[in-house]
């Protein structure tokens, strides 16, 4: 049993683990910015530390800072919450050393699945689908254009260290080849000090669909089922729903049986997630494992009725999972909407600043992720994403009507926010169809976004 647990992160995420901690009866232990020293978190933790400056390089970026608060704090484990370190594996060796607990899996699993090109050749030799593509990494432009002919165009070019978009490049023609190779290698050698590249046949007009899966350390594995993430502005979410409506039954089975199959591969343990694209055809293809629990899992808590988090600590001290594949039962259809602090019509320009009142939506199958309050000071410094509502109804028709009226009830005012843009998505017909797909928001959108 841990006896106390440092949150490695900020906003949302760390009140949802401290939350959890108290749950467990586990005291918990908040870092914190000097620009976030009023933040919820701060307030709700046993203990506080303040870790540096404002920017997250010297603060929730600073492994070194964080490693001494937690000896200096007495914690037994730290959990990363997503990004920041969350899947980092030199931060988790850090723990390692100093006899500290990494909520997550290992530095090794990490480190395999976090290189994209070697998560696809271990995927394959799992039996896993992927999209055909190069088996082994790409540094040259010459080599790869021969390898994008026999892949067949259109391709994607992607970085081995990519995420969030960056260093992914289409290109649609041999002419245009070099020149997008080019500018997708220098983009991952600028954001990831990696020019180590792969290739895959790009699908024309995809869905992407996740399985959240959750590992012991006895072996076990449980697929808890599907996510649609197909709503996406630059490859990052902003609508999450499960269970997909792009999917059959017999697709969704089958997902959920080789996402097991992909975690079992890799000696997986704790809350991952398999994120898979799916064609026009119903065909579904391995795309990268997050090895670290996902912005969205409050979706499949909802449908699932389980917590992700507390099952994660118990996980990391050595516990068997709380439930088996044949006790995960799914009930009717979740959404969540992410509400970002910032101006759709202004190209999403992010609006920091104080919260001057608010009012968030409650009720039965309502639930609000936030570490918002009245007076409330939104940094610059850090991901504009300020809540997460997420409604739970027995069909998807209820559940889009649920968060219609979420939506209409939430109340921010001192920043502007896309809590209008949200709402135009939940009225568009093709959205209501059940027919986004990731291009949806640049292709059916352009009207509300200023361009």
């Amino acid at each position: 049993m841990f006896n106390k647990i440092l949150v490695a992160n900020r906003g949302e995420i760390a009140v949802r683990v401290i939350r959890a901690c108290r749950n467990l009866g586990i005291r918990s232990v908040a870092v914190y910015s000097k620009e976030d020293e009023n933040s919820l978190h701060v307030q709700l933790a046993d203990q506080r530390i303040c870790i540096g400056e404002g920017p997250a390089k010297y603060s929730y970026l600073n492994m070194d800072r964080i490693i001494s608060a937690a000896l200096n704090m007495g914690a037994d484990a730290i959990h990363p919450g997503f990004g920041f370190l969350s899947e980092n594996s030199e931060f988790v060796r850090k723990c390692e050393e100093h006899g500290i607990t990494f909520i997550g899996p290992t530095a090794d699993v990490i480190d395999k699945m976090g290189n994209k090109s070697q998560a696809r050749t271990t995927m394959m030799e799992a039996g896993v689908p992927v999209v055909p593509g190069t088996k082994e990494p790409v540094y040259d432009a010459e080599i790869a254009k021969e390898q994008a002919k026999e892949i067949g165009y259109p391709v994607m070019i992607k970085a081995s260290s990519g995420g969030g978009g960056k260093g992914m490049r289409v290109a649609r023609s041999e002419e245009e080849f070099e020149f997008q190779f080019n500018m997708a290698q220098r983009e991952s050698a600028n954001a990831f000090g990696d020019d180590t590249m792969y290739m895959e046949r790009f699908v024309e007009k995809p869905r992407h669909v996740e399985i959240q899966i959750m590992a012991d350390q006895h072996g076990n594995v449980v697929a808890l089922g599907d996510r649609d993430c197909s709503v996406q502005r630059n490859h990052q979410k902003i609508i999450e729903e499960s269970p997909s409506p792009a999917i059959t039954d017999e697709i969704r089975a089958e997902m959920n049986r080789v996402s097991v199959l992909a975690a079992k591969a890799v000696g997986y343990t704790s809350a991952g997630t398999i994120e898979f694209i799916v064609n026009q055809q119903g065909e579904f293809f391995f795309m990268e494992m997050n090895t670290r629990i996902q912005v969205e899992h409050g979706v499949t808590e909802m449908v699932t009725g389980t917590d992700l988090i507390m099952e994660q600590i118990q996980v990391a001290m050595g516990e068997k999972l709380s439930f088996t594949q044949e006790d995960i039962l799914f009930r009717g259809h979740a959404i969540e909407c992410r509400i970002n602090a910032e101006i759709p019509e202004k190209n999403f320009m992010p609006s920091p600043g104080v919260v001057i009142n608010m009012h968030l939506p409650a009720g039965n199958g309502v639930r609000v992720d936030s570490a918002l309050y009245t007076g409330y000071k939104i940094p610059s410094e850090y991901d504009s994403m300020i809540a997460k509502i997420i409604v739970h109804a027995p069909t998807r028709e209820a559940a889009l009507a649920k968060m219609r009226s979420a939506l209409d009830e939430t109340v921010i005012l001192g920043v502007e926010t896309n809590l209008n843009f949200q709402y135009q998505i939940m009225r568009h017909p093709v959205f209501v169809a059940g027919q986004a797909d990731t291009g949806f928001i640049e292709n059916e959108m352009k009207m509300n976004v200023g361009e």
